[in-house]
């Protein structure tokens, strides 16, 4: 039973270890340096993240279905937001704003001391509450609900992300981070969507446009 569950998490053929550290050195030819980041990446196993027919293209860089018109997001992009994150240093409480697969929050859960995640759609949830169990990742707190609202009663929180694409940045969210804190978020409709890192300073927010980005919207209400 052991030796099928390290396989399991290892991975053969296309998702071998070997066709991780592929992955792992194109992120790094692409800018992306964080060591901590890169090794979560490196050891967690998207595969199991993605449906089984999709296994083969877990380690590819890009965004595949997961259902409910849903994406896991692709590799760089985890990266680049996890770093844009984490780059003024260790954060202890982290809002997820969007669980879909588990697959951002896996990798936030090992370099962060707590992260609480909201996802509207409840079977996505569900699935991926599983496989924080699989790969005994304990310091993660679900919640299903509208990530428009944030999670109010926990709040503040050092860092905020949201992996769905928002019309407007919610103001609930900006309420929410602590002073020093980082909201990371894409912003924009259709084909025009920005990623910022909003950071919540004395004065109030300081605001920086990055990378052109597409994600799927972020909607309002809780779905079962």
């Amino acid at each position: 039973m052991r030796r099928e569950q390290d396989e399991l998490h290892r991975g053969i053929g296309m998702t071998s270890q070997r066709t991780r550290e592929r992955l792992i050195q194109r992120l790094y030819e692409e800018g992306l340096s964080n060591a901590r980041v890169l090794e979560a990446i490196r050891r967690t196993p998207r595969h199991l993240f993605v449906d089984e027919a999709l296994a083969h293209r877990a380690y590819e860089d890009t965004a595949l279905p997961i259902g409910h018109n849903q994406t896991i997001s692709q590799p760089y992009m985890v990266a680049r937001m996890s770093e844009l994150l984490l780059a003024a240093g260790p954060l202890d409480k982290v809002l997820e704003i969007g669980t879909g697969s588990g697959y951002q929050t896996a990798i936030l859960a090992q370099l962060v001391e707590r992260i609480f995640s909201v996802e509207r759609i409840q079977g996505l949830q569900d699935r991926a509450k599983e496989r924080m169990t699989t790969l005994n990742l304990r310091n993660v707190v679900f919640r299903w609900g509208d990530g428009w609202e944030g999670w109010p009663a926990l709040a503040p929180y050092n860092g905020i992300i949201v992996t769905a694409a928002a019309s407007e940045v919610p103001q609930a969210l900006l309420d929410q981070l602590a002073p020093g804190g980082r909201l990371v978020i894409p912003v924009g409709a259709g084909d025009v969507q920005q990623l910022l890192l909003i950071v919540r300073e004395e004065q109030g927010f300081a605001r920086h446009v990055l990378d052109s980005v597409r994600f799927v919207p972020l909607l309002n209400g809780p779905l079962a």
